[in-house]
Protein backbone atom coordinates (compact mmCIF):
# COMPACT_ATOMS: atom_id res chain seq x y z
CA UNK A 1 0.00 0.00 0.00
CA UNK A 2 1.31 3.45 -0.92
CA UNK A 3 2.36 5.40 2.19
CA UNK A 4 0.03 8.33 2.98
CA UNK A 5 2.85 10.83 2.59
CA UNK A 6 3.44 9.80 -1.06
CA UNK A 7 -0.20 10.16 -2.05
CA UNK A 8 -1.62 13.02 -4.07
CA UNK A 9 -4.18 14.84 -1.93
CA UNK A 10 -7.82 14.37 -2.85
CA UNK A 11 -9.64 17.62 -3.69
CA UNK A 12 -13.28 17.37 -2.56
CA UNK A 13 -15.74 19.35 -4.69
CA UNK A 14 -18.24 21.85 -3.29
CA UNK A 15 -21.77 20.48 -3.48
CA UNK A 16 -24.13 22.27 -5.88
CA UNK A 17 -26.51 24.86 -4.45
CA UNK A 18 -29.57 22.75 -5.26
CA UNK A 19 -28.85 19.16 -4.33
CA UNK A 20 -30.47 16.51 -6.58
CA UNK A 21 -32.34 14.80 -3.75
CA UNK A 22 -34.14 12.21 -5.88
CA UNK A 23 -31.17 11.18 -8.04
CA UNK A 24 -28.79 8.33 -7.21
CA UNK A 25 -25.53 9.28 -5.47
CA UNK A 26 -22.34 7.25 -5.30
CA UNK A 27 -22.00 8.56 -1.74
CA UNK A 28 -24.91 6.32 -0.74
CA UNK A 29 -24.12 3.34 -2.92
CA UNK A 30 -26.31 4.34 -5.84
CA UNK A 31 -29.43 5.41 -3.99
CA UNK A 32 -30.75 8.95 -3.64
CA UNK A 33 -30.60 11.08 -0.48
CA UNK A 34 -34.40 10.81 -0.43
CA UNK A 35 -34.23 7.00 -0.28
CA UNK A 36 -31.34 7.07 2.18
CA UNK A 37 -33.40 9.13 4.62
CA UNK A 38 -36.40 6.81 4.24
CA UNK A 39 -34.52 3.53 4.51
CA UNK A 40 -31.50 4.18 6.72
CA UNK A 41 -31.47 7.53 8.55
CA UNK A 42 -31.97 6.93 12.27
CA UNK A 43 -32.90 3.31 11.45
CA UNK A 44 -30.03 1.01 10.43
CA UNK A 45 -26.33 1.04 9.42
CA UNK A 46 -25.16 1.35 5.82
CA UNK A 47 -21.74 0.41 4.46
CA UNK A 48 -20.85 2.07 1.15
CA UNK A 49 -17.84 0.91 -0.83
CA UNK A 50 -16.30 3.60 -3.08
CA UNK A 51 -18.60 6.27 -1.64
CA UNK A 52 -15.99 8.70 -2.99
CA UNK A 53 -15.27 7.17 -6.44
CA UNK A 54 -12.19 9.36 -7.02
CA UNK A 55 -10.06 7.05 -4.87
CA UNK A 56 -10.92 3.92 -6.87
CA UNK A 57 -10.56 5.78 -10.20
CA UNK A 58 -7.10 7.01 -9.22
CA UNK A 59 -6.10 3.48 -8.27
CA UNK A 60 -7.16 2.23 -11.71
CA UNK A 61 -4.80 4.81 -13.21
CA UNK A 62 -1.95 3.54 -11.02
CA UNK A 63 -2.15 6.65 -8.83
CA UNK A 64 -2.81 7.00 -5.14
CA UNK A 65 -5.00 9.63 -3.54
CA UNK A 66 -4.47 10.73 0.03
CA UNK A 67 -6.39 12.81 2.51
CA UNK A 68 -7.08 16.45 1.57
CA UNK A 69 -5.27 17.38 4.80
CA UNK A 70 -1.95 15.68 5.44
CA UNK A 71 -1.19 14.00 8.75
CA UNK A 72 1.59 16.53 9.37
CA UNK A 73 -0.89 19.39 8.86
CA UNK A 74 -3.25 17.82 11.39
CA UNK A 75 -0.45 17.73 13.96
CA UNK A 76 0.08 21.44 13.34
CA UNK A 77 -3.64 22.10 13.83
CA UNK A 78 -3.48 20.27 17.17
CA UNK A 79 -1.02 22.90 18.41
CA UNK A 80 -3.56 25.71 17.94
CA UNK A 81 -5.67 26.75 20.92
CA UNK A 82 -8.60 27.55 18.59
CA UNK A 83 -8.83 23.87 17.57
CA UNK A 84 -10.45 21.39 19.95
CA UNK A 85 -8.09 18.40 20.03
CA UNK A 86 -7.77 15.21 22.07
CA UNK A 87 -5.03 12.59 22.28
CA UNK A 88 -6.01 9.04 23.21
CA UNK A 89 -3.63 6.19 23.94
CA UNK A 90 -4.36 2.52 24.58
CA UNK A 91 -2.61 0.05 26.88
CA UNK A 92 -3.37 1.53 29.36
CA UNK A 93 -6.05 3.94 28.23
CA UNK A 94 -5.24 7.63 28.63
CA UNK A 95 -6.99 10.80 27.53
CA UNK A 96 -5.57 14.32 27.20
CA UNK A 97 -6.90 17.55 25.71
CA UNK A 98 -4.91 19.97 23.56
CA UNK A 99 -3.38 22.12 22.40
CA UNK A 100 -0.39 19.80 21.90
CA UNK A 101 3.17 20.61 20.94
CA UNK A 102 4.57 18.43 18.16
CA UNK A 103 6.76 16.47 20.58
CA UNK A 104 3.70 15.54 22.66
CA UNK A 105 2.19 13.59 19.77
CA UNK A 106 3.69 10.14 19.06
CA UNK A 107 5.45 9.46 15.77
CA UNK A 108 3.21 7.92 13.12
CA UNK A 109 5.33 4.77 13.30
CA UNK A 110 4.35 4.30 16.95
CA UNK A 111 1.28 2.11 17.62
CA UNK A 112 -1.89 2.47 19.70
CA UNK A 113 -2.62 6.19 19.67
CA UNK A 114 -5.25 8.47 18.13
CA UNK A 115 -5.42 12.22 17.67
CA UNK A 116 -8.93 13.68 17.34
CA UNK A 117 -9.58 17.16 15.95
CA UNK A 118 -13.08 18.54 16.31
CA UNK A 119 -14.88 21.12 14.15
CA UNK A 120 -12.40 21.00 11.28
CA UNK A 121 -14.89 22.57 8.85
CA UNK A 122 -14.10 25.87 10.56
CA UNK A 123 -10.36 25.51 9.96
CA UNK A 124 -9.89 23.94 6.51
CA UNK A 125 -11.91 24.46 3.29
CA UNK A 126 -11.71 20.76 2.35
CA UNK A 127 -13.59 19.80 5.51
CA UNK A 128 -16.19 22.50 4.84
CA UNK A 129 -16.70 21.12 1.31
CA UNK A 130 -17.24 17.61 2.65
CA UNK A 131 -19.94 18.98 4.97
CA UNK A 132 -21.66 20.65 2.02
CA UNK A 133 -22.47 17.18 0.68
CA UNK A 134 -24.77 16.56 3.62
CA UNK A 135 -27.01 19.64 3.39
CA UNK A 136 -30.02 17.47 2.58
CA UNK A 137 -30.13 17.06 6.37
CA UNK A 138 -31.32 20.23 8.17
CA UNK A 139 -28.54 22.57 9.29
CA UNK A 140 -30.00 22.57 12.81
CA UNK A 141 -29.04 18.89 13.14
CA UNK A 142 -25.49 19.23 11.89
CA UNK A 143 -22.77 19.34 14.54
CA UNK A 144 -19.36 19.25 12.87
CA UNK A 145 -16.67 17.27 11.10
CA UNK A 146 -14.13 15.50 13.29
CA UNK A 147 -10.89 14.08 11.93
CA UNK A 148 -9.13 11.12 13.51
CA UNK A 149 -5.49 10.43 12.64
CA UNK A 150 -3.85 7.41 14.23
CA UNK A 151 -0.92 5.06 14.42
CA UNK A 152 -1.42 1.34 13.79
CA UNK A 153 -3.80 -0.06 16.40
CA UNK A 154 -5.12 3.40 17.24
CA UNK A 155 -8.74 3.79 18.25
CA UNK A 156 -10.96 5.02 21.04
CA UNK A 157 -12.24 1.63 22.14
CA UNK A 158 -15.68 0.04 21.60
CA UNK A 159 -18.33 2.68 22.28
CA UNK A 160 -21.64 4.08 21.10
CA UNK A 161 -22.76 7.56 20.11
CA UNK A 162 -26.07 9.22 20.90
CA UNK A 163 -26.21 10.75 17.42
CA UNK A 164 -26.02 9.80 13.74
CA UNK A 165 -22.55 9.68 12.21
CA UNK A 166 -20.97 9.17 8.77
CA UNK A 167 -17.48 7.64 9.00
CA UNK A 168 -15.50 8.42 5.84
CA UNK A 169 -12.15 6.73 5.32
CA UNK A 170 -9.70 9.27 3.89
CA UNK A 171 -6.26 7.70 4.32
CA UNK A 172 -5.04 4.22 5.21
CA UNK A 173 -7.34 1.43 6.30
CA UNK A 174 -9.50 1.01 9.39
CA UNK A 175 -11.23 -2.12 10.62
CA UNK A 176 -14.73 -1.50 11.93
CA UNK A 177 -16.71 -3.87 14.09
CA UNK A 178 -20.31 -3.01 14.93
CA UNK A 179 -23.07 -4.45 17.07
CA UNK A 180 -26.70 -3.56 17.63
CA UNK A 181 -26.53 -5.07 21.12
CA UNK A 182 -28.85 -3.81 23.84
CA UNK A 183 -26.22 -3.94 26.59
CA UNK A 184 -24.60 -0.50 26.51
CA UNK A 185 -23.11 -0.56 30.00
CA UNK A 186 -19.71 1.13 30.33
CA UNK A 187 -16.46 -0.10 31.81
CA UNK A 188 -15.96 1.63 35.18
CA UNK A 189 -12.83 3.55 36.20
CA UNK A 190 -11.66 4.45 32.70
CA UNK A 191 -11.04 7.97 31.30
CA UNK A 192 -13.11 7.05 28.21
CA UNK A 193 -16.66 5.77 27.73
CA UNK A 194 -15.78 2.23 26.65
CA UNK A 195 -18.36 -0.55 26.50
CA UNK A 196 -17.94 -3.22 29.12
CA UNK A 197 -19.37 -6.10 27.05
CA UNK A 198 -18.82 -5.42 23.35
CA UNK A 199 -19.94 -8.32 21.16
CA UNK A 200 -19.26 -7.54 17.47
CA UNK A 201 -21.85 -8.80 15.01
CA UNK A 202 -20.41 -7.44 11.74
CA UNK A 203 -16.90 -6.52 10.63
CA UNK A 204 -15.41 -4.68 7.64
CA UNK A 205 -12.11 -3.14 6.62
CA UNK A 206 -12.67 0.29 5.08
CA UNK A 207 -10.34 1.48 2.34
CA UNK A 208 -9.86 5.16 1.35
CA UNK A 209 -13.10 6.40 -0.20
CA UNK A 210 -15.34 3.95 1.70
CA UNK A 211 -17.99 5.19 4.14
CA UNK A 212 -19.95 3.69 7.02
CA UNK A 213 -23.15 5.30 8.33
CA UNK A 214 -24.29 4.49 11.85
CA UNK A 215 -27.51 5.59 13.54
CA UNK A 216 -27.51 6.38 17.27
CA UNK A 217 -26.68 3.72 19.86
CA UNK A 218 -25.07 1.24 17.46
CA UNK A 219 -21.99 -0.04 19.26
CA UNK A 220 -18.81 0.23 17.19
CA UNK A 221 -15.05 -0.11 17.41
CA UNK A 222 -12.60 1.20 14.81
CA UNK A 223 -8.94 0.13 14.74
CA UNK A 224 -6.36 1.75 12.45
CA UNK A 225 -4.51 -0.77 10.28
CA UNK A 226 -2.01 1.66 8.76
CA UNK A 227 0.20 4.43 10.11
CA UNK A 228 -1.37 7.83 9.54
CA UNK A 229 -4.83 6.31 9.13
CA UNK A 230 -7.44 9.08 8.78
CA UNK A 231 -11.18 8.82 9.33
CA UNK A 232 -13.40 11.86 8.83
CA UNK A 233 -16.57 11.76 10.92
CA UNK A 234 -19.59 13.87 10.07
CA UNK A 235 -21.63 14.06 13.27
CA UNK A 236 -25.09 15.39 14.05
CA UNK A 237 -26.47 17.17 17.08
CA UNK A 238 -29.01 15.41 19.25
CA UNK A 239 -29.96 17.78 22.09
CA UNK A 240 -32.32 16.54 24.78
CA UNK A 241 -35.81 17.99 25.03
CA UNK A 242 -34.78 19.24 28.47
CA UNK A 243 -31.92 21.19 26.90
CA UNK A 244 -34.09 22.63 24.13
CA UNK A 245 -36.91 23.67 26.46
CA UNK A 246 -34.55 25.16 29.03
CA UNK A 247 -32.83 27.26 26.38
CA UNK A 248 -36.15 28.27 24.83
CA UNK A 249 -37.59 29.24 28.21
CA UNK A 250 -34.50 31.21 29.18
CA UNK A 251 -34.60 33.28 26.01
CA UNK A 252 -38.36 33.68 26.27
CA UNK A 253 -37.92 35.04 29.80
CA UNK A 254 -35.32 37.51 28.48
CA UNK A 255 -37.77 38.74 25.83
CA UNK A 256 -40.23 39.78 28.58
CA UNK A 257 -37.86 42.66 29.38
CA UNK A 258 -39.14 44.39 26.23
CA UNK A 259 -42.80 44.44 27.39
CA UNK A 260 -43.41 47.60 29.49
CA UNK A 261 -46.85 46.36 30.54
CA UNK A 262 -45.22 43.68 32.69
CA UNK A 263 -43.57 46.36 34.84
CA UNK A 264 -46.93 47.05 36.43
CA UNK A 265 -47.29 45.85 40.02
CA UNK A 266 -49.73 43.14 40.95
CA UNK A 267 -52.87 44.54 42.58
CA UNK A 268 -55.85 42.71 44.06
CA UNK A 269 -58.74 45.06 44.77
CA UNK A 270 -61.15 42.12 44.45
CA UNK A 271 -59.36 40.03 47.07
CA UNK A 272 -61.77 38.67 49.68
CA UNK A 273 -61.02 37.94 53.32
CA UNK A 274 -59.01 34.72 53.31
CA UNK A 275 -60.05 31.67 55.30
CA UNK A 276 -56.81 29.88 54.36
CA UNK A 277 -54.14 32.59 54.35
CA UNK A 278 -51.37 30.04 53.72
CA UNK A 279 -52.67 29.25 50.20
CA UNK A 280 -51.55 31.11 47.10
CA UNK A 281 -54.46 33.48 46.42
CA UNK A 282 -56.90 32.68 43.62
CA UNK A 283 -56.78 36.32 42.52
CA UNK A 284 -53.04 36.06 41.83
CA UNK A 285 -53.49 32.76 39.99
CA UNK A 286 -56.28 34.22 37.84
CA UNK A 287 -54.29 37.32 36.87
CA UNK A 288 -51.18 35.27 36.03
CA UNK A 289 -53.35 32.96 33.90
CA UNK A 290 -54.71 35.95 32.00
CA UNK A 291 -51.23 37.35 31.41
CA UNK A 292 -49.96 34.01 30.09
CA UNK A 293 -52.96 33.76 27.78
CA UNK A 294 -52.50 37.34 26.58
CA UNK A 295 -48.76 36.84 25.95
CA UNK A 296 -49.47 33.49 24.26
CA UNK A 297 -46.77 31.84 26.39
CA UNK A 298 -48.64 28.55 26.13
CA UNK A 299 -47.94 28.37 22.38
CA UNK A 300 -44.96 26.65 20.81
CA UNK A 301 -44.30 29.54 18.42
CA UNK A 302 -43.24 31.65 21.40
CA UNK A 303 -40.56 29.06 22.28
CA UNK A 304 -39.20 28.43 18.79
CA UNK A 305 -37.28 31.73 18.36
CA UNK A 306 -35.28 31.03 21.51
CA UNK A 307 -34.61 27.45 20.46
CA UNK A 308 -33.50 28.59 16.98
CA UNK A 309 -31.24 31.23 18.53
CA UNK A 310 -29.67 28.56 20.76
CA UNK A 311 -29.07 26.14 17.89
CA UNK A 312 -27.44 28.94 15.85
CA UNK A 313 -24.85 29.71 18.53
CA UNK A 314 -21.24 29.06 17.46
CA UNK A 315 -19.05 26.52 19.20
CA UNK A 316 -17.36 27.59 22.42
CA UNK A 317 -13.96 27.55 20.70
CA UNK A 318 -15.13 29.88 17.92
CA UNK A 319 -13.13 33.09 17.62
CA UNK A 320 -13.96 35.94 15.25
CA UNK A 321 -11.47 38.54 14.02
CA UNK A 322 -12.79 41.91 12.92
CA UNK A 323 -11.44 43.08 9.52
CA UNK A 324 -8.08 44.85 9.90
CA UNK A 325 -9.09 47.65 7.51
CA UNK A 326 -12.89 47.58 7.56
CA UNK A 327 -14.81 49.00 4.62
CA UNK A 328 -17.15 51.89 5.32
CA UNK A 329 -20.83 51.31 4.49
CA UNK A 330 -20.49 52.89 1.02
CA UNK A 331 -17.52 50.71 0.01
CA UNK A 332 -19.19 47.70 1.63
CA UNK A 333 -22.21 48.24 -0.64
CA UNK A 334 -19.97 48.58 -3.72
CA UNK A 335 -18.02 45.46 -2.77
CA UNK A 336 -21.25 43.52 -2.42
CA UNK A 337 -21.99 44.15 -6.10
CA UNK A 338 -18.83 42.39 -7.30
CA UNK A 339 -17.71 40.03 -4.52
CA UNK A 340 -19.60 37.33 -2.70
CA UNK A 341 -20.21 37.86 0.99
CA UNK A 342 -19.62 34.56 2.78
CA UNK A 343 -20.13 33.18 6.25
CA UNK A 344 -17.04 33.01 8.42
CA UNK A 345 -16.33 29.24 8.64
CA UNK A 346 -17.12 29.38 12.37
CA UNK A 347 -20.43 31.22 11.90
CA UNK A 348 -23.67 29.34 12.36
CA UNK A 349 -26.90 30.51 10.76
CA UNK A 350 -30.47 29.16 10.88
CA UNK A 351 -33.88 30.32 9.73
CA UNK A 352 -37.28 30.15 11.41
CA UNK A 353 -39.80 31.10 8.75
CA UNK A 354 -38.67 34.53 7.56
CA UNK A 355 -36.58 35.23 10.67
CA UNK A 356 -32.83 34.55 10.45
CA UNK A 357 -30.65 33.81 13.47
CA UNK A 358 -26.87 34.12 13.22
CA UNK A 359 -24.51 33.19 16.05
CA UNK A 360 -27.39 33.33 18.52
CA UNK A 361 -28.91 36.67 17.42
CA UNK A 362 -32.02 37.48 15.39
CA UNK A 363 -30.42 39.41 12.52
CA UNK A 364 -33.57 40.09 10.49
CA UNK A 365 -35.60 41.65 13.30
CA UNK A 366 -36.08 45.41 12.95
CA UNK A 367 -34.27 45.50 9.59
CA UNK A 368 -35.43 46.88 6.25
CA UNK A 369 -37.17 44.51 3.87
CA UNK A 370 -34.06 44.34 1.65
CA UNK A 371 -31.65 43.58 4.51
CA UNK A 372 -34.00 40.93 5.91
CA UNK A 373 -34.17 39.31 2.47
CA UNK A 374 -30.36 39.43 2.22
CA UNK A 375 -30.12 37.50 5.48
CA UNK A 376 -32.57 34.90 4.19
CA UNK A 377 -30.40 34.45 1.11
CA UNK A 378 -27.29 34.07 3.28
CA UNK A 379 -29.03 31.46 5.41
CA UNK A 380 -30.21 29.43 2.42
CA UNK A 381 -27.23 29.79 0.08
CA UNK A 382 -24.37 30.58 2.51
CA UNK A 383 -23.34 33.47 0.25
CA UNK A 384 -24.66 36.82 -0.97
CA UNK A 385 -24.01 38.86 -4.11
CA UNK A 386 -26.22 41.89 -4.68
CA UNK A 387 -25.92 44.87 -7.00
CA UNK A 388 -28.92 46.69 -5.56
CA UNK A 389 -28.61 46.50 -1.79
CA UNK A 390 -27.93 49.81 -0.02
CA UNK A 391 -26.31 49.02 3.32
CA UNK A 392 -26.22 51.55 6.14
CA UNK A 393 -23.86 51.58 9.07
CA UNK A 394 -26.74 50.58 11.33
CA UNK A 395 -27.79 47.51 9.37
CA UNK A 396 -27.24 44.13 11.02
CA UNK A 397 -25.53 42.93 7.82
CA UNK A 398 -22.81 45.57 8.12
CA UNK A 399 -22.49 45.01 11.87
CA UNK A 400 -22.01 41.27 11.30
CA UNK A 401 -19.24 42.10 8.80
CA UNK A 402 -17.51 44.35 11.34
CA UNK A 403 -17.76 41.58 13.95
CA UNK A 404 -16.04 39.11 11.60
CA UNK A 405 -19.11 36.91 11.25
CA UNK A 406 -19.26 37.62 7.51
CA UNK A 407 -16.28 37.92 5.14
CA UNK A 408 -15.87 38.79 1.50
CA UNK A 409 -14.63 36.11 -0.86
CA UNK A 410 -10.95 36.56 -1.67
Amino acid sequence: MTPFYLSKPYQPPQAPQNLPLKESWALFGGISPDLFMKRYWHKKPLLVREAIPAFALASQDQESLGSPISADELVEFAAQDTVESRLIKAGPWSFNTGPFSKKMIPAFSKPNWTLLLQGMEAHHPAAAKILSWFRFIPDARLDDLMISVAGIGGGVGPHFDSYDVFLIQMSGRRRWQISEQEDLSLTPNLPLKILQHFKPEQEWVLEPGDMLYLPPHVAHDGIALDAGCQTWSVGFRSPSFKELLQEGLWRLAESLEDIPELEKKFADPKQKAATHAEQLPEELIEQITQKLRHLKLNRVDRFLPGITAYLSEPKQQAFFDSPINPLNPTLFTKNLATKRLLLNPQTRILSLGKAVFCNGDNMSQGQTKDIAQAWRSLSAKKSLLSKKLPVSGQSSLYEAYLAGWLVFEV
